[in-house]
């Protein structure tokens, strides 16, 4: 597999995205090659003048003959076959959210990749941000208390996808962050969203997670039509509230000491419904790396070592089911239990080893 000189790894999808992963790469001493596949001469040449010398393909199949390991970002559409396809060919794959766009294809993945023996991981970079790490420790640690409610907005005016709604593009990504707080996959979701300037594909959406288990609901907003940009998730309990705010740099996440206390006496009507509390606003020290360096590097550590990711194919499964009974719950306008989607036997959530433990201790 690796050369002694290192890893040669393809980066498939040299847009936006997938430019970032080569810069990435390429700073990883483990890794000896990044080859660039794109069907598209004017991106790899772009990249090119930054790398002279570097091997490029325009197509995967071409390609997988001289990688190791491959990096998928391209239009989720293509995750699937595309990430088949380099694990038939015994390579270890990271492919970008989400893994598919069907249950089905995300369950074909996992199954392929167990008997394949080959590394299988999903580009859910929140997951390696510091931030959702402090998030998580302070929900475990119970310093926020009894959890009420989650919501999370992610908004911007664009950036408009081809063949896939915004639901698929951003949504993702606070799925992936809620799923990873409560250590489980919601029991159902519910979904309402809308075509504005885009005729076929909808391009805002108001997205409902439910937890009976935790009496907890989780509530994400997502748009590309709006005028300001929004990275926020906010976690409200019983003790504190906290807010995490991916574009405040130096502050992206604030505990807030404030709360309610119901009255003693609720059938008093001249006393006040709920007493308010308001303390302090702390802003925990964060230990703060690039999270896709952290992910990449975490990549190309379990293909050494032979390691599990944290974010493997059943945590990018349990997200795509998400997705999916999203997607259907929009169709015909009802709440869908994740159950409906899987076969019969098979297990719920991203990880029973994870998600057993951190319900049961945090909450």
């Amino acid at each position: 597999m690796a050369t002694s000189q290192g890893i040669r790894v393809g980066i498939v999808g040299c847009g936006y995205w997938g430019s970032k992963h080569v810069r990435v790469m390429q700073s990883l001493a483990q890794v000896g090659e990044v080859v660039l596949i794109d069907g598209r001469s004017d991106r790899t040449a772009s990249l090119l003048r930054g790398m002279p010398g570097a091997r490029t393909f325009e197509d995967l199949p071409s390609a997988l003959p001289e990688v190791d390991a491959v990096v998928l970002a391209t239009p989720p559409t293509t995750h699937a076959p595309l990430a088949l396809a380099a694990i038939a060919a015994g390579k270890h794959v990271l492919v970008e959210k989400p893994m598919a766009t069907t249950s089905a294809d995300g369950r074909r993945l996992v199954e392929a990749a167990t008997e394949a023996g080959v590394t299988l991981m999903v580009g859910h970079t929140f997951e390696h941000n510091a931030a959702v790490a402090k998030l998580r420790q302070l929900i475990l640690q119970g310093d926020l208390g009894d959890l009420y409610n989650i919501d999370t907005a992610r908004l911007n005016l664009g950036l408009y996808q081809s063949d896939v709604n915004v639901i698929f593009d951003l949504a993702p990504h606070d799925i992936s962050i809620i799923i990873n707080l409560l250590g489980s996959a919601p029991a159902s979701v519910e979904a309402w969203a809308a075509c504005h300037a885009h005729r076929r594909l909808e391009d805002m959406a108001y997205l409902r997670l439910s937890y009976p288990e935790l009496n907890l609901t989780a509530n994400i907003h997502v748009s590309w039509l709006d005028p300001c940009k929004v990275r926020r998730v906010t976690v409200v309990g019983s003790r504190k509230m906290a807010v995490y705010d991916d574009l405040a740099v130096d502050e992206r996440i604030r505990v807030f000491d404030r709360g309610v206390t119901p009255p003693v006496d609720d059938q008093d009507l001249t006393q006040p419904p709920m007493a308010y509390r308001y303390g302090d606003i702390t802003v925990p020290y964060l230990d703060f790396e690039e999270p896709l360096l952290v992910q990449d590097k975490h990549f190309i550590d379990c293909i050494l070592t032979g390691g599990r990711p944290s974010t493997n194919g059943l945590n990018g499964l349990a997200v795509v089911e998400v997705l999916e009974a999203l997607q259907i719950s929009l169709r015909e306008r009802r709440p869908v239990a994740l159950d409906e989607l899987r076969p019969e036997g098979s297990r719920p959530g991203p990880d029973p080893e994870e998600s057993v433990s951190l319900i049961g201790s945090a909450l």
